[in-house]
């Protein structure tokens, strides 16, 4: 069992350090879980596996990424994030984070 607190919440605005783009969190995994194989060809920088992983959707693309912890900091400067998927996940943005759709089971 893992006991790791993640840094970041489901609906914060995040920045990455290395890529310099924003996007939101929309999943945490506690610590790596993807493959190997994904890791060495994607994961250059080798951040550490047995910290939480964020999914991230990214600002004005189409695409989501998985990004370790240490290469996000908080966004400064919230803002409203474009995205296609962000409707489907979120239904609103507060001015500092969103907040996911509850829900129906």
């Amino acid at each position: 069992m893992y006991n790791n607190k993640a840094k970041f919440r489901i609906g914060q605005i995040i920045h990455h350090k290395l890529f310099d783009y924003t996007g939101v969190v929309f999943d945490i995994d506690p610590v790596f879980q993807s493959s190997d194989e994904w890791y060495e060809q994607v994961a250059l920088s080798h951040p550490p596996k047995n910290k939480p992983w964020y999914h991230i959707l990214v600002h004005e693309a189409e695409h989501t990424t998985y990004v370790a912890e240490q290469n996000l900091d908080l966004e400064e400067n919230p803002k409203v994030i474009q995205h296609p998927l962000i409707n489907s996940l979120f239904n609103k943005f507060d001015g500092l984070q969103y907040h996911l759709k509850s829900k129906v089971n």
